[in-house]
C-alpha cells in the first residue's frame, strides 16, 4: 500500500457525509418549536378550553407524536438518507414492536376483568 492509497483511505472512518449536521439555527429552531409543543398542550390542561378529557387527551397525544417527530430531526438529525435508510428501517421496526407489544397488553387487559370469576360465585364456595 503506498502513500497515496493511505492517503486517499485515511478518511473514510469518520462517516463524514460532505455536509454538517445541523447548525446553531437549527437548533434553536428545535428548541423553541419543542418549547411551543410543551406549553400548548400544558396550557390547553391548566385552562380546560376543550369541552371533554378524551379531546384534550387525544390533542395532547398529537402534539407529543408531533414534538416526537421534532426531535427526531433536529437533534437525532434522523432522516431516510442517513446512514442509506438502515436508521429509519430501525426505527419502523421498532415503533411495530412497541404497537404489538402495547396493543396486545390492552387486549390483554381488557377481556382480563370478562374472564375473572364473578364475586357472587366466589362467596358461594366456602
Amino acid at each position: 500500500m503506498n502513500t497515496d492509497t493511505h492517503a486517499a483511505g485515511a478518511h473514510d472512518h469518520h462517516h463524514d457525509d460532505g455536509h454538517a449536521h445541523s447548525t446553531f439555527s437549527g437548533y434553536m429552531l428545535g428548541f423553541v418549536l419543542s418549547v411551543v409543543l410543551t406549553a400548548i398542550p400544558f396550557w390547553l390542561v391548566m385552562s380546560g378550553t376543550l369541552p371533554s378529557k378524551q379531546i384534550t387527551a387525544l390533542v395532547i397525544m398529537a402534539f407529543a407524536i408531533v414534538q416526537i417527530v421534532v426531535h427526531m430531526i433536529y437533534f437525532l438529525h434522523m432522516s431516510p438518507k442517513s446512514e442509506n435508510g438502515w436508521t429509519m428501517m430501525a426505527l419502523i421496526f421498532t415503533i411495530v414492536m412497541v404497537v404489538i407489544a402495547l396493543s396486545g397488553s390492552l387486549w390483554v387487559m381488557n377481556h382480563l376483568n370478562s374472564n375473572m370469576m364473578p364475586m357472587h360465585e366466589m362467596t358461594g364456595m366456602k
